[in-house]
């Protein structure tokens, strides 16, 4: 069986779509949006990275990304700390209040993905990731492949 690469393109871009409305409806429930938890999520994984390492790694612009943190600044999830050896440059951290938020954050995606994947199976859930884990990783080695050779 052919599977048409036009159809896969627009069906990956739907679900993707629908998932990010469907998680935006969700978070505003308990008070943030889609961009706040991915720089929450990010931040939780490189904590104490510099704006703009933050920047790069979400794909933003890094005055953006600077409205972004002040907004959770002044909401008491993140604190921006200077650099001890470069003072121009802050570094950012989370604090104790964005973990529950966090944790709540996880909830709702796990939710989200519980209802994106009703009535598959276990194996099927675990191809269908590996799939997409594979497909991920041969477009990154493209994009990696293509900066290599001009």
């Amino acid at each position: 069986m052919c599977v048409r690469m036009e159809n896969v393109g627009f069906l990956v871009s739907d679900v993707s779509r629908l998932l990010r409305r469907r998680f935006d409806a969700r978070a505003r429930l308990i008070g943030v949006t889609r961009a706040q938890w991915r720089v929450l999520t990010t931040l939780s994984r490189v904590e104490g990275i510099n704006q703009g390492g933050l920047a790069d790694r979400l794909e933003v612009e890094p005055i953006t990304l600077c409205r972004m943190i002040d907004r959770l600044e002044e909401a008491g999830h993140v604190e921006r700390r200077r650099d001890p050896t470069d003072r121009r440059v802050w570094r950012i951290y989370l604090t104790d209040t964005s973990r529950p938020l966090l944790d709540k954050l996880h909830v709702v995606a796990d939710g989200l993905l519980d209802d994106a994947l009703a009535g598959i199976d276990d194996h099927s859930r675990t191809l269908f990731s590996e799939t997409l884990q594979r497909i991920r990783d041969n477009l990154t080695a493209i994009d990696t492949n293509e900066a290599d050779h001009g």
